[in-house]
């Protein structure tokens, strides 16, 4: 089941504020922050800075982010949907 657009819209915002905070983003904020935009390849973020967004999002949201699905975590929005199917298969 797919999460509504709402929810998205609700964790595109909290993924941001994650990426924000834990990369220590400065000049970007949630608002000027495009969903869009390439993590790797345009902001430049490692697999480090991956897998530590990961470990957030996996205390935020008690959910489990598969190492494996790493690579298809490349913009916000991405991630943002990713997250809202695993809380959707949750319940």
């Amino acid at each position: 089941m797919m999460p509504k657009r709402d929810e998205i819209k609700g964790i595109i915002e909290k993924v941001t504020q994650i990426i924000i905070f834990e990369l220590k983003l400065e000049d970007v904020t949630v608002e000027t922050f495009n969903p869009d935009l390439d993590l790797i390849d345009e902001l430049g973020i490692d697999s480090m800075d991956l897998a530590t967004i990961a470990l957030v999002l996996q205390d935020v949201y008690k959910i489990v982010i598969d190492e494996d699905d790493y690579p298809k975590l490349k913009t916000i929005r991405l991630i943002a949907e990713y997250v809202g199917e695993k809380i959707s298969a949750r319940s």
